[in-house]
Formats: C-alpha cells, structure tokens, sequence
C-alpha cells in the first residue's frame, strides 16, 4: 500500500474498480459445487438425460423404463461392451452385426465435469466415428468415472490402460440437436444420449 494511500484512503473510484473485479460474472461455471453435481449440472444443460441408480437392479429397471418409453423393444441394437449384452439379452434385443442399430449400449472412459462431456475410446467405439454410430445411446457409467476436466481424463486413461494404451479417444459433448449451428458446433453431431449412473463410491 503506497504512503498517500495509508493516509488519505482509496478513492471512491478505486473501491468501485476493486468491487467490480470482485463481482463473478453469472456466465461463469460455478467451480464450488461438488464435481458430481457439476457434471450433472452441465451434462443436463448440454441435453443430456441423466438417471442416478444405486445398484444394479435399478440399472435393469431403468433400462427397461427407457425402452418403454421409446418403444425400443424388439429392435436393433448396437453394444460392442461383453459386460453389458446382459441387458439386451435380458430384453430380447437383437445386436449381430446389424447394419441398422435403433440404439447403441455401451460403457465409457470417463465423465468430464467441467464441460458435461462423455469421454470415449477404441475400447468402447472400436473404430467407428461418433457420426458413424446411431444418434440414439445409452451409456453406462459409475460416479468413480467422474473426473474434473478432459486432461484429467486423458491421464486417468493413461494410468488405467498403461500396457494397452487404446486409440480413438473421443468426446460427445451435445446431447440435442442445436437449431442455429455456429463455430463452437462445427464438425459435432448431436446424440440423443441417455446415462445411467451407479453410485459406486
């Protein structure tokens, strides 16, 4: 603090300035929430459907309550996840190599907070292209997965798959389709996307 100011005080437009620096802007993310209500916070502002489950049977339970509500029984589908063809077999879903999958199921590396992204790899998309899979898909993932950002979840990749390091690391960040596309949706495709959470910690 300068001499001048020790004994005459700030002015009042220095204290106007100091406030306004203060003052955090309503367009900024709220990084003091806990990291799971913050990505269910962004994941539901992207248009993502998200369903909190505390055990398995919740998971089958909920599973069936999205293929009643969109009448995906009988169908298609796609799931390249051994883990998880207990559900389609489950409910008598067809997924064999089928050219035209109503729905894709399948796992994933890791929930982004920050940004309410899904993050992906080789292990659940094989060699395909977001664009390249169905539009509708349910993703199967466990509170544990979430991390703070998308570096984050490079480097829990990098921990967990250290030997086999996978390919094709992706993120699917929209989750409804936009009605004016500009610059920061250019080259994204939108996914009807229904998440299925399990408490796990």
């Amino acid at each position: 603090m300068s001499l001048f100011r020790k004994f005459f005080g700030t002015s009042s437009e220095e204290e106007d300035n100091d406030k306004k620096q203060e003052v955090k802007s309503p367009y900024s993310p709220d990084t003091t929430l806990p990291i799971d209500e913050q990505f269910t916070f962004n994941f539901k502002e992207n248009g993502g459907k998200f369903i909190y489950c505390e055990n398995l049977d919740e998971i089958a339970e909920n599973f069936e309550n999205i293929l009643a509500e969109n009448d995906w029984f009988e169908c298609n589908t796609q799931c390249f996840d051994n883990r998880l063809l207990y559900l389609l077999n489950d409910n008598k879903l067809t997924y064999d190599n089928s050219s035209t999958p109503v729905f894709f199921l399948s796992s994933c590396e890791n929930l982004i907070a920050d940004e309410g992204s899904i993050l992906f790899s080789s292990n659940q998309l094989k060699h395909f292209k977001p664009n390249e899979l169905p539009t509708n898909m349910i993703v199967f993932a466990t509170t544990s997965q979430i991390v703070n950002s998308k570096s984050d979840g490079m480097r829990r990749i990098k921990s967990t798959h250290e030997k086999n390091y996978p390919s094709n690391i992706t993120a699917i960040k929209y989750f409804e389709e936009v009605k004016e596309q500009d610059f920061l949706h250019y080259g994204s495709c939108h996914k009807n996307l229904y998440l299925l959470l399990l408490e796990d910690l």
